[in-house]
């Protein structure tokens, strides 16, 4: 019979894989294709890498090449990883924490620290001007300048999930006395006031006039449970919440809207009585304390930058 139509097709080659060593370009181009993956796609990692798409795809392309998978689709239709892809990025994941626990280990062998220290603070905790966080970072930085400093401003819940997941190197919460989680340290306590505003129908009104009476029946905002204190506990019952307001720039606006009263730390508030926009209500010195601590999950990767840091700021105060 003439013709091949009986000939046995050839085997197809199988890839071979990835043969080489891991050099510093194919880090790149892993870091490149990570950010790609994290983000959802070549638009969106732009900002994050500083780079325009088609550069992008040409990282993504060389890696593909050195690796000899498809790692992503990407058109019209959009961007996605393929299940080499995801399985490429599961792995370099791996690397990236494998990397870094060898530097920390590095580093603590040879005393030096270096990597991302991720600090977690409450929201408000700028308004305090010079203090010993303050002193503690300078410190920190000036001391070991190859560290990596990034701060995350939160209310206390988000500072707590942070270290809980590992999202923080450490963290600073605000809590009630005797509400801390164990392994805490606590910092140092903080007083709050009630406040109204120059809208509000009691910021003209006499001291001596503003009963509880009078006071439970204005709209107030929800006070949070870390911010306690006898006085409080003893009257707190007898008030209905009409906002809520977990971080203090926002808990002062509903305040100097002149429909609601609140509290708010003493410091934060004085520049603004200042003005004569907000009032202190001193009924019976009533007040709330909430202390700060020091969180941390310590892990062999940062147990020393966690030690280093914790030493600098309980120093300071």
């Amino acid at each position: 019979m003439i013709g091949n139509s009986h000939k046995k097709p050839r085997p197809r080659k199988r890839p071979r894989g990835f043969q080489g060593h891991v050099s510093e370009i194919d880090l790149r181009l892993l870091r490149v294709f990570h950010t790609v993956a994290e983000q959802g796609g070549f638009s969106a990692a732009e900002i994050t890498l500083g780079k325009s798409k088609s550069s992008i795809s040409l990282d993504i392309s060389a890696l593909e090449t050195r690796l000899g998978l498809t790692l992503c689709l990407r058109g019209r239709s959009g961007f996605a990883l393929t299940d080499e892809g995801r399985e490429v990025l599961e792995a370099t994941h791996a690397l990236f924490l494998n990397l870094e626990q060898f530097r920390q280990k590095v580093n603590q062998a040879s005393g030096m620290l270096s990597g991302t220290f991720n600090l977690y603070v409450p929201d408000n905790i700028q308004i305090h001007g010079e203090t010993p966080l303050v002193k503690a970072i300078h410190t920190f930085t000036q001391n070991h300048p190859s560290v990596f400093m990034n701060l995350h401003s939160a209310a206390t819940k988000e500072v707590e999930v942070a270290v809980i997941n590992g999202q923080a190197t450490a963290g600073i919460a605000l809590y009630a006395q005797g509400q801390a989680p164990l392994g805490s340290r606590p910092l140092v306590a903080e007083a709050s006031f009630l406040f109204c505003g120059a809208r509000h129908p009691l910021f003209h009104t006499p001291e001596e006039e503003i009963t509880l009476d009078v006071l439970t029946s204005q709209r107030m905002i929800s006070v949070a449970d870390a911010a306690t204190s006898k006085a409080w506990e003893e009257i707190r019952p007898h008030f209905t919440y009409h906002a809520k307001a977990d971080k203090v720039d926002a808990r002062a606006l509903l305040i100097l809207s002149g429909g609601y009263i609140g509290f708010l730390p003493e410091i934060f508030a004085a520049p603004l009585v200042a003005q004569k926009l907000l009032r202190r209500i001193t009924f019976n010195n009533l007040h709330l304390i909430t202390c700060c601590h020091f969180l941390a999950r310590m892990s062999p990767e940062t147990s020393l930058m966690v030690e280093t840091f914790r030493n600098l700021l309980e120093a300071s105060y």
